[in-house]
């Protein structure tokens, strides 16, 4: 099989029948004391294995690699509603920083982002030694992945391991941040002449290419100092980069010019385009993890169902599931931003028909769910959702309830698991006890939601065509932004916060107004601006720690130790193996 074969967009992460045949297993305790797999048959699938580490879970469930970036911040919690979402307390323990070595959400993205770097050392093995065609470049990709996946352990755990893949008998090694952080920037600086250039070469935004690699290099850069020294009150964010006379704000500004500049992307209008049922190829993202509802392994639809309530329908088939909201604080910061075109974004059917989400009628019928048994499709409006919230119910038949002239009916709505309950968000949470995320039943609406990701409703409630964006443009101007005012350039960070603010324009409704610029800008400032363009896209917890936000208390979350800031080794690691030692504070 020819390798374009196994790279075709859309195709790349859905390999799982290939891997079974290469017995790339699930990385438990276990394997980290196994020498690498010997049947890994394919460079091409052991390479595909390894990028479809991207999409089983890890990057695309909220339960995963986002429960520990967002949900331990004031972007999002996961609070316990009524008779839902207790599960032994570990949602809402991410909240509480009440967490531990035996928490099943820490364990989980362990063996999830541990498992990446086995497959992509053993994607390494396999291209090393095979005769493959494109050689150079499978094998700069699957090196690309490892630093990819090494870089986020790191980040989140401060420790990874690593097995030479050249040396079958080599021994484990555990990986520190502290030193190994220098390591992968050389790593992946040296595998640029490797890469393709997206585009080039049969290359499309699920591969790991060289615009990949600026845009990983970019936040290595950005968190350097805190791998350094993860425990200080401040950090040193204009230390002398590696292997070079620039500072490492220098080098995010280098890397990040580099992807704004390339004229291979361009900032998006509609700010939610990002996030769309059909965003593939999206003109804004350099690096996504390609998903598909093919019906062997269909992509995750998590990060749209899981503020979505039970009772909101987007078709008469799939419903939400009520589960994470934002903080009242992170709320605040939007105050006097509501006209910004990021914060929310009204539905227009094709009729005109404009859904308001602010009172009761109807909307066309017209659109269809795709592959389904001609199912009308309820779109919901998009971005942060407040108060009463309306939509189609459903009759007795189970359908939507329509009008007479054949439109969805637009209902008042409440909460399904409390019918006395209205639907009405509240920006405030008001916890009965305030240092637990913990709601009664009636008290299971409360909670600003975020309806950033386009829910899909083609294939049931979980799958989703929505390409999770890992590196955007957006987000490369936002950190070319903090780095510039972390060098003492505010006027630079400043241009780049307002081209961001002004490029996006609100809906038709008003006029396609673009946002508005801002005259100045301080720390606080810049820290709530990467709140408004990154919201939900797994680099609050970074951004907090860099900022001092971090060990800070707000609703339901104490004051925390500087040990908080990275999350203990499993003990069921621990309990296999003495190469690892558990972190500080655990």
């Amino acid at each position: 099989m020819k390798l374009n074969r196994f790279f075709k967009a859309k195709n790349i992460a859905f390999i799982l029948v290939s891997m079974i045949a290469m017995g790339c297993t699930k990385l438990n305790e276990v394997v980290l004391d196994e020498v690498l797999n010997d049947d890994a048959s394919s460079p091409a699938g052991a390479l595909a294995a390894a990028y479809d580490r991207l999409g089983d879970g890890t990057f695309v469930d909220h339960g995963a690699v986002f429960a520990l970036q967002e949900y331990t911040t004031d972007e999002a919690l996961l609070p316990t509603r009524g008779s839902d979402w207790g599960d032994g307390g570990k949602w809402r323990s991410m909240h509480e920083f009440t967490w531990a070595a035996d928490n099943p959400i820490v364990t989980d993205n362990w063996n999830m982002l541990t498992n990446g770097i086995t497959r992509s050392l053993t994607a390494i093995k396999s291209i090393t030694n095979s005769s493959a065609p494109q050689k150079e470049i499978l094998l700069a990709e699957a090196k690309g992945l490892f630093a990819f996946y090494t870089y986020t352990t790191l980040d989140l755990f401060g420790q990874a391991p690593y097995r030479n893949p050249a040396d079958e008998k080599a021994a484990l090694e555990i990986k520190q941040a502290a030193p190994a952080i220098d390591e992968l920037i050389l790593e992946v600086e040296g595998l640029i002449p490797n890469l393709a250039t997206l585009g080039q070469q049969s290359t499309h935004n699920g591969r790991f290419t060289k615009e990949a690699a600026y845009g990983l290099l970019a936040n290595m850069y950005m968190n350097r100092a805190v791998f350094k020294n993860r425990y200080a009150a401040t950090f040193n964010f204009n230390e002398k980069a590696v292997n070079s006379n620039d500072t490492d704000m220098d080098k995010v500004i280098y890397y990040t010019s580099l992807l704004i500049n390339s004229g291979k992307f361009s900032l998006v209008r509609n700010y939610f385009d990002n996030f769309a049922i059909k965003n593939s190829g999206g003109q804004e993202l350099i690096f996504v993890v390609v998903q598909k509802i093919d019906y062997i392994r269909n992509g995750s639809n998590s990060f749209a169902y899981v503020g979505v309530e039970r009772n909101q329908r987007p078709s008469a088939a799939n419903r939400g599931t009520n589960a994470a909201c934002i903080s009242p604080e992170f709320y605040a910061t939007w105050e006097g931003n509501h006209e910004d075109p990021r914060f929310t974004r009204k539905y227009q059917y094709a009729d005109g028909t404009w859904f308001m989400n602010n009172a009761e009628g109807s909307v066309p019928a017209t659109d269809i769910v795709p592959m389904s048994k001609n199912l009308p499709w309820f779109h919901f409006n998009r971005g942060i959702m407040v108060g009463q919230q309306y939509g189609p119910k459903l009759n007795a038949a189970g359908d939507f309830e329509m009008t007479a002239d054949g439109r969805i009916k637009v209902s008042e709505l409440v909460m399904e698991k409390s019918t006395s309950t209205k639907m009405n968000f509240t920006p405030e949470l008001n916890f009965t006890n305030p240092a637990q995320a913990v709601f009664a039943q009636n008290q299971i609406n409360r909670g600003a939601r975020v309806f950033k990701y386009e829910f899909d409703p083609e294939e049931g409630n979980g799958t989703s065509n929505v390409d999770i964006p890992l590196f955007r443009l957006g987000g490369m101007y936002i950190l070319r932004a903090e780095a510039y005012f972390r060098k003492g350039q505010a006027g630079q960070a400043l241009n780049d916060i307002n081209l961001l603010r002004t490029s996006r324009t609100r809906e038709e409704l008003y006029g396609n107004a673009p946002g508005k610029a801002i005259t100045s800008l301080d720390e606080n400032t810049l820290y709530k601006e990467l709140g408004f363009e990154m919201y939900w896209e797994l680099n609050r917890r970074p951004q907090a720690i860099r900022f001092g936000r971090f060990d800070l208390p707000f609703s339901a979350k104490p004051k925390s130790l500087p040990t908080r800031r990275i999350f203990p080794i499993p003990q069921t690691t621990l309990d296999v193996t003495k190469s690892f030692h558990q972190n500080d504070g655990y």
